[in-house]
């Protein structure tokens, strides 16, 4: 699902200005989700351990609501100690006796992709990973996720589980998400939960530090400032890699105000072969480099604007007969470089408080919402969000300047005469024109 507010030609140039090598792609603002660039946004494919976005929602979402601790004991299943040991996968080996907190699996799968500690979160969330893909599944149409399936909560093919995969998914399946809806999971992970950058843009942490389990976790985002492909800026969020997803990455980044989210699923080199980590994060960079280099945040309608020719609005039954009407806080939304003019202000007036006629009627309360501003640009580009959410943060309400009191019965009452008589006047005033 996305949200669209115009037609028109926004998108085409950054899609001239971009050649992302991927099967899929998408670039987002990270605080409204509007969409800046897209390539096969809709076609479901192959996530690997971006996957382990979910398992981060909904660990962060139990623990928001009470329903998991962070200094939890876990004991070790048999399923997790068997996954947790092979090193061929991403993992750090979990003793069959082994008791673990929460937080130190969280650590172990954020920082290091580890596949044993997101069963165990799994199990630990919902008693079992079976009934954890369920969870997994009811959440992403919630989220409104329309080219999404989870079969498990790793990101695996369930062939590395060796017939032991969630119960009702294949042997062979693997999961598998459209890219504008791994940047919606993104999307509402940041924004939802913005401590997961704490310990997404951490580059290295050891794992039972003091112990003979002592591992060193490097973090697979080699584009963190301080590693290999290091960029500015960069502050998580989520690698993938199997043979059917290919290199896959979530990015995202922060400058001067900006946060972008990218999205890179079986990305390839120039020459169109997967040539794996340089692949993700070079394309990766491709479009952050773009996005920081060509927008900007610009105010588009400030504080207590007032739309020109719709600065008030008629009142009836009221001691005043009209009310200032302004924007209750300011629109501010990434925009191409140098194109601020290229917007206009919308007024959307509330039908359930202002009358076929434009009027609104008294009592009306200071500050009283009566409609929305938003923006649209004049050249009728296309303006599309990864969710409503994050359009209505285009959108600021219109509200009463100041009070206007309800007239009492007398002035009402004289009103209404005064208006009866008016009417028979007028009446009477276009039958004598009518005889000469």
């Amino acid at each position: 699902m996305f949200f669209s507010l115009f037609a028109g030609v926004n998108q085409a140039k950054a899609e001239a200005g971009l050649n992302v090598n991927a099967d899929g792609a998408i670039l987002v603002d990270g605080e409204t989700g509007k969409v800046l660039y897209e390539k096969n946004a809709d076609s479901p494919l192959g996530i690997a351990s971006m996957t382990k976005m979910m398992t981060e929602y909904l660990l962060l979402d139990a623990v928001k609501h009470g329903k998991v601790k962070w200094n939890q004991e876990y004991s070790v299943s048999d399923l997790v100690y068997k996954t947790s040991q092979p090193t061929s996968l991403s993992n750090v080996p979990l003793r069959r006796d082994g008791k673990y907190n929460v937080r130190e699996l969280y650590e172990a799968m954020a920082i290091y992709s580890a596949n044993g500690a997101t069963i165990a979160l799994a199990e630990v969330i919902a008693g079992s990973e079976t009934n954890f893909v369920k969870m997994m599944n009811e959440k992403a149409k919630k989220l409104g996720l329309k080219n999404t399936k989870f079969v498990n909560s790793t990101g695996l093919n369930n062939k590395d589980y060796h017939g032991e995969q969630p119960q009702g998914t294949g042997a062979d399946e693997e999961n598998v998400m459209s890219p504008r809806d791994v940047a919606t999971l993104a999307f509402h992970l940041i924004n939802e939960y913005p401590d997961v950058l704490k310990t997404a843009s951490t580059p290295m942490k050891v794992f039972r530090e003091g112990t003979t389990d002592r591992i060193v976790m490097k973090n697979w985002n080699w584009m963190l400032p301080s590693l290999v492909y290091g960029y500015k800026g960069m502050d998580g969020l989520k690698t993938g890699t199997t043979d059917f997803a290919g290199y896959c990455f979530t990015g995202t980044a922060t400058r001067d105000g900006k946060r972008f989210i990218t999205v890179v699923q079986n990305a390839k080199d120039s020459s169109g072969k997967n040539d794996g980590y340089k692949a993700r994060f070079g394309e990766t960079k491709k479009m952050l480099d773009y996005a920081f280099s060509n927008y900007t945040k610009e105010e588009l309608v400030a504080k207590h604007y007032q739309v020109k020719g719709h600065k008030t609005i008629p009142v009836i039954k009221g001691k005043e007969d009209k009310v200032n009407i302004y924007t209750k806080s300011a629109i501010n939304m990434v925009i191409p470089n140098n194109e601020k003019d290229n917007y206009k202000p919308v007024l959307v007036l509330d039908k359930k408080k202002v009358n076929k006629n434009g009027e609104v009627t008294a009592p009306i309360k200071k500050g009283e919402k009566l409609g929305y501003l938003t923006i649209e640009p004049k050249n009728g580009e296309k303006v599309s969000f990864l969710t409503e959410e994050g359009q209505k943060k285009v959108q600021v309400d219109i509200i009463a300047v100041q009070d206007v009191e309800k007239a009492n019965w007398f002035v009402l009452t004289m009103r209404s005469i005064g208006n009866f008589f008016g009417d028979v006047w007028h009446g009477i005033s276009s039958t004598v024109k009518g005889w000469f």
